[in-house]
């Protein structure tokens, strides 16, 4: 599906939502760089990365995490694809090759739009999940490399991807293969996105009654449930 066509069938806040924050491509940004504690508060609470990556476009609640290439690196390394040593190859390599580094950072930003579309609307849409296979194809098919296994300074193990020739080609490699295990074991029926239209996040529902409404209980929960309250006392 074409682009005109996505923005045909998507929702009206979505694509506000869109229009809001579409910042230039940048290999880093004049605004103060993320530090570990930031680094750290990237959510990964979906339960499946592909969601996470998603929820990297926070426009509703703060910066995009994707702003520039510098913050997609700490993304990934957030996310644990990517180790220090590799984050830090990234980044000479950007210095490099900066039209390679942008280019990858334009293609994560059209994957997590699609992506988005995916969580909130492809359970009832054949087009939108249509264009998500093309844009995982897509991908897949643009990168070649090896995968192995790997052992974590933590001592457990993660899978890899190796990239060979263009180093900036495999960095979505474990996004794009996430969302395709979500269709293969059709997950999309579990996919939420979170009750309080201040957040945007989305999510897997893995509860048993299929109930799940807040992306996180101790933010977004606990704001509704603060609400609730106050909404008594002033009866």
């Amino acid at each position: 599906m074409s682009g005109a066509g996505a923005t045909a069938v998507a929702a009206p806040w979505t694509a506000g939502y869109a229009r809001q924050m579409s910042p230039p491509l940048e290999l880093t940004s004049l605004l103060p760089s993320f530090d570990e504690r930031e680094r750290q508060s990237f959510p990964f609470i979906a339960e499946r990365l592909w969601l996470d990556f998603v929820n990297s476009d926070n426009a509703l609640r703060g910066r995009d995490a994707l702003y520039d290439f510098e913050r997609f690196v700490h993304w990934l390394e957030s996310a644990r694809l990517l180790d220090a040593e590799r984050g830090s190859g990234m980044r000479r390599r950007a210095n490099q090759q900066p039209a390679g580094a942008l280019a990858v950072l334009g293609d994560a930003r059209r994957v997590r739009s699609v992506f988005r579309g995916l969580a909130e609307r492809g359970v009832a849409s054949r087009e939108i999940r249509a264009e998500a296979l093309c844009e995982i194809n897509r991908v897949l098919g643009r990168s070649a490399g090896t995968r192995r296994l790997e052992l974590r300074d933590d001592g457990t193990f993660a899978r890899a991807f190796v990239p060979v020739g263009d180093a900036f080609a495999g960095l979505l490699i474990p996004v794009v293969e996430s969302a395709a295990d979500a269709l293969i074991l059709g997950e999309l029926h579990r996919v939420r996105r979170c009750a309080d239209p201040r957040c945007g996040r989305v999510f897997l529902d893995e509860t048993k009654n299929g109930r799940r409404r807040w992306c996180d209980m101790a933010t977004c929960g606990n704001r509704a449930k603060a609400a609730r309250h106050r909404v008594k006392l002033h009866r």
